[in-house]
């Protein structure tokens, strides 16, 4: 009995020093089709992303990935003055993306899924013009599937989904009684491409 657990350990400890992990730097952009929710009006904007990543291939199986992105965010929607006019315009938010997304590799096919969270910091906007200051944090979950090429190119398609109301503040009636509106929540969906450097 003790000779069959000191075989396994020799065979575990040799296993583990066979799996190597591999970290290979990277960069990645594409197009951003965003829209914010409960506004009136609103329809789809697009605009794009860029950034860097670091993709950390732990097996063949699993990857875990931090990325560091520029998103430009925002939607189209219908802005009212203090007379009840309407005027169709285009909010714009822009971002410095913190993100982390595990990957599950298929095996043999060059697919894979992937998801996880996203720190969202408000750089811009244009919202001021509007009487409106939005939160300079966000916090979304992504999820998406994509294709990587041997040669490191990959297409990926993915929804962003932010949970911070945006505006941030409780409203109140000119009377003093509260009221709750409708979340306004940034909503994106990604289409894009990436490279992964090989390092030796």
């Amino acid at each position: 009995m003790r000779k069959i657990i000191v075989i396994a350990f020799v065979l575990c400890i040799y296993n583990l020093s066979q799996a190597q992990v591999r970290v290979s730097p990277g960069l990645r952009g594409g197009l951003n089709l965003s829209r914010l929710t409960n506004i009136d009006n609103n329809n789809t904007t697009a605009d794009f992303y860029i950034g860097g990543l670091v993709d950390i291939k732990f097996n063949k199986y699993f990857s875990l990935q931090p990325e560091v992105n520029y998103s430009r965010q925002g939607s189209e929607g219908r802005y009212y003055d203090m007379y009840d006019n309407y005027y169709e315009t285009k909010y714009e938010l822009n971002y410095l993306t913190l993100g982390a997304v595990a990957k599950l590799n298929i095996k043999g096919s060059g697919f894979h899924i992937l998801a996880g969270p996203s720190a969202d910091f408000k750089i811009d906007d244009n919202f001021g013009r509007y009487g409106f200051n939005p939160v300079d944090f966000d916090f979304a979950i992504v999820g998406g599937v994509g294709y990587t090429l041997p040669n490191g190119l990959t297409f990926e398609a993915r929804i962003k989904q932010g949970l911070v109301d945006i505006y941030g503040y409780d409203n109140y009636y000119d009377d003093g009684e509260y009221y709750d509106d409708n979340l306004i929540l940034n909503q994106v969906f990604q289409i894009g491409i990436s490279y992964t450097f090989k390092m030796k």
